[in-house]
């Protein structure tokens, strides 16, 4: 698993949660400073092809293979899955999340 380089793409529901964030970071912290959080994370997902192995197992999605992983940024986890071929992002989801939400990442489809 480790060493090789792989495709990232990203579920429509992580694409839309990002929107949303954006668009609360600029309401409420303004645009500069949600559009620098918004490049962080997008910097961070791109280099997912690469660094994927880089971050922890989500607790919350524990397997024997260890393919859900985690990256924590700020209040937000970035939930991914590690497959044979490719890397899926699956959601981006406020940290304070209940652990059900955060279970409910496993189902997402892409």
């Amino acid at each position: 698993m480790a060493g090789q380089s792989r495709n990232v793409i990203a579920s429509p529901c992580y694409e839309r949660h990002l929107t949303e964030i954006l668009a609360y970071g600029i309401d409420t912290f303004g645009y500069r400073q949600a559009r620098k959080y918004f490049d962080t994370v997008s910097h961070l997902v791109e280099r997912l092809d690469c660094d994927y192995t880089m971050y922890p197992e989500c607790r919350h999605l524990a397997t024997k293979s260890r393919m859900y992983r985690n990256i924590i940024l700020d209040a937000h986890l970035i939930i991914y899955r590690i497959t044979d071929v490719r890397i899926e992002v699956l959601d981006i989801i406020h940290s304070a999340s209940s652990i059900r939400k955060i279970r409910g990442v496993r189902n997402i489809r892409l």
